[in-house]
């Protein structure tokens, strides 16, 4: 598993972690019941501290991307499509407001977001 964390980047690190894991789960490059690397190996891997990784497994329990087994470790958690589906759309819509937020700043028309919206969707 390869996470790259960038230190000019506006997210937090435990943040970058969580997005690049959920990345890997959503499109195939992890599978469920996959181990991931312990916290202690990830961090020395990273070159960052412990707690900064024990967030992002938390975060990602939370979500439900991974499961922790007490004494075995952390694990790719089971997902249905609905729910990888769901993430994906909160994703697009973080983007799309940014788009909005974008177009309506610099005075472009919601039909010209929309009909390149659609020029990008039918590629």
């Amino acid at each position: 598993m390869e996470i790259i964390i960038s230190n000019s980047s506006d997210k937090p690190i435990y943040e970058q972690i969580c997005m690049q894991v959920k990345q890997l789960i959503m499109n195939g490059t992890l599978s469920a019941g996959e181990a991931l690397p312990s916290m202690r190996a990830l961090a020395k891997d990273l070159h960052i501290s412990v707690i900064t990784v024990q967030r992002a497994y938390e975060d990602l329990t939370r979500d439900g991307f991974i499961e922790t087994v007490s004494g075995k470790g952390s694990f790719v958690a089971a997902q249905n499509k609905e729910f990888i589906q769901e993430e994906q759309l909160r994703i697009a819509e973080e983007l799309l407001q940014k788009a909005a937020e974008i177009g309506r700043a610099h005075g472009i028309s919601y039909e010209r977001m929309a009909d390149i919206l659609k020029l990008f969707y039918e590629e």
